[in-house]
């Protein structure tokens, strides 16, 4: 007897990456998948087992993706603080691009759904080390002052990428000042916008702290 052509995975997939934003791990079954995909439930069950087996694939395959993206930024020629910068914003385009897609891995991840909290542990370590990886390759080569690794990595993400979500959700709620919301398109989410915090976070790594505390005296 023929197996069953095993690219019919590829749409239900497809169909799980373009679901999982609305409805989240809860919300998502094996039927919606497959009459999304136009695919048989059968044939779910035959490339993915289980509903946690395949929400597990669908979010894997996606950051593999992202993932790829960013390293080959963090590679590719040029000095660690111009990779570091160039980095930085792939990162805030990318989460401006999947915005949705973050805030329900953020969502599913609070209320401790066990397949984002494992896919969460497994890769969030590799996007902070590539970063601190970066941020210690510019200090070596003098191109920023010394600081705490996390002092600055949190500081680097707090000025390029926090605005990125957190800005465009307040607005989504209706809780943010009026004359706002007009202004977050060109001040916080344009490609203008993420350039320009991005050269402020990198000149701001590069001063040194006249009496700041320094990594050695720091716990």
């Amino acid at each position: 007897m023929a197996r069953p052509s095993r690219n019919l995975d590829l749409p239900l997939l497809q169909a799980g990456l373009q679901l999982y934003p609305q409805l989240g791990s809860a919300g998502l079954s094996v039927r919606g998948v497959a009459e999304h995909a136009g695919v048989a439930s059968g044939m779910f069950h035959y490339h993915f087992k289980s509903k946690n087996a395949f929400l597990e694939q669908v979010l894997q395959q996606f950051y593999e993706d992202v993932f790829a993206q960013l390293s080959a930024r963090a590679h590719e020629p040029g000095t660690p603080l111009a990779r570091l910068g160039s980095a930085l914003g792939l990162i805030a385009r990318l989460l401006r691009e999947h915005a949705a897609m973050l805030r329900r891995l953020l969502a599913d991840l609070d209320a401790g759904q066990p397949v984002v909290v494992d896919f969460v542990r497994r890769n969030l370590p590799r996007h902070v080390g590539l970063l601190l990886g970066l941020l210690d390759e510019a200090e070596r080569a003098g191109q920023i002052a010394p600081r705490p690794p996390l002092t600055r990595l949190s500081f680097v993400m707090g000025a390029v990428v926090a605005p990125v979500l957190v800005l465009p959700r307040i607005e989504s709620m209706g809780v943010g000042p009026a004359d706002m919301a007009p202004l977050i398109g060109p001040q916080v989410l344009s490609d203008a916008a993420i350039d320009m915090r991005i050269a402020m976070a990198l000149q701001a790594l590069q001063q040194p702290d006249a009496g700041a505390p320094t990594p050695e005296n720091l716990p």
